[in-house]
């Protein structure tokens, strides 16, 4: 799966850039048309969003069932969605949604659209919610709004990094990453989500700011970053109070 957002709506992290220019990263049209040339056209799918971002996805032959490769769009919020919810069951009945239309992809797009309109939550505490090995990426187009996370398992793997012109590309395949970002690319950190107008956080440690560090590939040069949890900087939030069940429960006093 592909997602690639243009640098002024996506705010990719700066550290996630290499000053190295031994392998030159790729324009996101070349990087999309990379992605496309990779995969068989009767299995493959794209969408353009104006200038602003594109999502693509191959469907895998044979399909694995432990790591579901699901699309959805629903009222101009789009998620691609790899890999399963051991709860899905339960979350479907909390969020109220039908057992019959409701997978993964279209779950989270829900969750999402919770947070969007009724928050502000925690949303640390709905990715939380979330049991199983997953990586997700969500584009709300009529905000221009990226979201992406990954599980704290890392049994499915996101890499992310930046195109030519500084736009933020996200897949699950490292080869295409190396392929289209040179040295400007780095492992997306497991148990964290992305969001656009928030930044990078860990969803599991959300007291904690996340530190970038300096990525060294297997010819000893200095290229992109990976992001681990800084466990000696705490960041100032609001108390969320009431069991974990009930994550509506919010104290608003500082």
């Amino acid at each position: 799966m592909l997602g690639i957002f243009q640098k002024a709506f996506a705010h990719p992290p700066e550290e996630l850039h290499s000053p190295v220019s031994s392998q030159k990263a790729k324009l996101p049209q070349e990087a999309l048309l990379d992605f496309l040339s990779s995969h068989p056209p009767e299995s493959t799918l794209s969408l353009n969003f104006a200038d602003s971002a594109v999502l693509a996805y191959s469907r895998p032959s044979p399909p694995n069932p432990l790591q579901k490769l699901l699309f959805v769009g629903y009222e101009d919020v789009y998620c691609l969605f790899k890999g399963s919810l051991n709860n899905l069951c339960p979350l479907i009945r909390q969020y109220g949604l039908s057992p019959k239309s409701t997978n993964e992809a279209m779950l989270v797009v829900e969750a999402y659209r919770t947070l969007r309109d009724r928050g502000p939550y925690p949303s640390d505490q709905v990715m939380k919610d979330l049991d199983g090995s997953f990586a997700f990426i969500m584009y709300d187009s009529t905000t221009a709004t990226l979201f992406t996370a990954m599980s704290s398992d890392g049994a499915v793997k996101l890499y992310w990094g930046l195109a030519a012109d500084g736009s933020a590309i996200i897949s699950d395949e490292i080869e295409f990453a190396k392929r289209v970002c040179g040295k400007s690319f780095g492992p997306f950190p497991n148990g964290c989500m992305f969001h656009s107008e928030g930044g990078l956080m860990s969803y599991e440690h959300p007291m904690y700011k996340m530190r970038a560090m300096p990525r060294v590939d297997s010819e000893g040069a200095m290229c992109g970053a990976y992001f681990k949890v800084d466990v000696y900087t705490r960041i100032n939030s609001m108390p969320r109070v009431g069991s974990s069940s009930n994550w509506t429960e919010w104290d608003s006093r500082s």
